[in-house]
């Protein structure tokens, strides 16, 4: 089953999750142009900074949320516990009021108890009488008991609903950071984008953006492009962007999306301009390659070795593109016309979108 993307806001930065690296960069050879743009360099960096922040608020955004509504719920509950303590203390109070009255109440000068539970043994009725003693007392402690849970209870609840007050304002004060972050990360994006556009109209690679990641042992052999998406045409599907039938799977992302390799292999070709825009070529084990297309920037050149998961490029919509995606190959060779359908090549490999 595909992921599913949220609202604008969340999708942006839920998709900066599976991204944490920091705006430093440098150009590097690679491309059929020169080393790479300033420009092309500072905006590709800047929705990588950008996303690594939003993917930060939204952890602190997640954590508060979940924690407010554990201490709404804490005090809730606290609320439902109080009422029961409270009736029962009301119906011990009324336990204590008939025994009471079983033990002072008296007919023909003895006690009460003695006349209706055993009237015929003056020892059963003092037994008797012991035994309303020791009710009296048990009766008693339980209600000490309720009324000291009683206390704890309220002040839990109190203090659950201080926390709680407290966390909303954070998660509002979150909420803000999240709709300036999607702004800017907007506005970034697009940027990228343009410089993309121009180098892909120009058929001048920038060459390979190199962005600061934690480097991180991937913990399977094949993974899917991205991490968050939405499935869209499929392989095989007609369209007006393509002559006869789709070559790939598109997953739906929107700019600046970090695009990762789904397996080991050597970068064959990076490439700018054309009906593919900025694209970059994979070969695998095995003598498969995979193809990721439409691109805003890349992040590998050709001959370099690659891990699986290993950040390649950003998405974006270059070339022969109806809006911002993804635009995923498996091929036999590196060339154009030897695909295969990515869904069911990759559910072979343990992947399943």
């Amino acid at each position: 089953m595909p992921s599913l993307l949220r609202s604008s806001i969340v999708v942006s930065l839920l998709l900066g999750t599976v991204t944490a690296f920091p705006a430093r960069s440098a150009a590097a050879g690679g491309g059929s142009g020169a080393a790479g743009d300033g420009a092309h360099i500072r905006a590709s960096a800047r929705v990588a900074q950008l996303y690594d922040q939003a993917a930060t608020v939204t952890r602190q955004y997640d954590t508060g949320r979940r924690e407010a509504e554990k201490q709404r719920s804490i005090a809730g509950r606290d609320e439902q516990l109080l009422a029961r303590e409270r009736g029962l203390i009301a119906a011990l109070h009324q336990d204590l009021g008939r025994i009471a009255r079983v033990q002072y109440g008296h007919s023909g000068g003895l006690p009460y108890t003695a006349h209706t539970l055993l009237p015929d043994s003056a020892k059963e009725v003092i037994a008797s009488q012991r035994t309303l003693a020791r009710l009296d007392l048990t009766v008693g402690n339980a209600v000490i008991r309720s009324r000291l849970a009683e206390v704890g209870l309220a002040a839990e609840r109190v203090r659950a609903s201080a926390r709680w007050r407290t966390l909303q304002k954070r998660n509002g004060e979150l909420a803000v950071m999240q709709r300036d972050l999607q702004t800017k990360l907007e506005e970034a994006r697009w940027a990228l984008q343009r410089q993309a556009d121009a180098s892909a109209t120009s058929r001048t690679c920038q060459g390979a953006v190199h962005l600061d990641q934690p480097r991180r042992k991937a913990k399977r052999s094949w993974i899917s492009p991205v991490e968050a998406y939405r499935l869209s045409a499929g392989f095989g599907s007609g369209g007006d962007r393509w002559a006869h039938r789709h070559t790939g799977q598109d997953f739906a992302v929107p700019i600046g999306t970090p695009v990762r390799a789904v397996g080991s292999g050597r970068v064959v070709r990076v490439t700018c301009g054309g009906a593919f825009g900025i694209e970059v070529v994979i070969r695998h084990s095995g003598g498969y390659c995979t193809q990721y297309a439409h691109l805003a920037a890349v992040t590998v050149g050709p001959g370099d070795r690659v891990g699986t998961g290993q950040l390649i490029a950003q998405s974006g919509t270059t070339g022969n593109s109806t809006g911002p995606h993804l635009h995923f190959e498996v091929r036999s060779t590196p060339e154009w016309g030897s695909g295969i359908d990515p869904v069911p090549w990759l559910a072979a490999h343990g992947v399943h979108l």
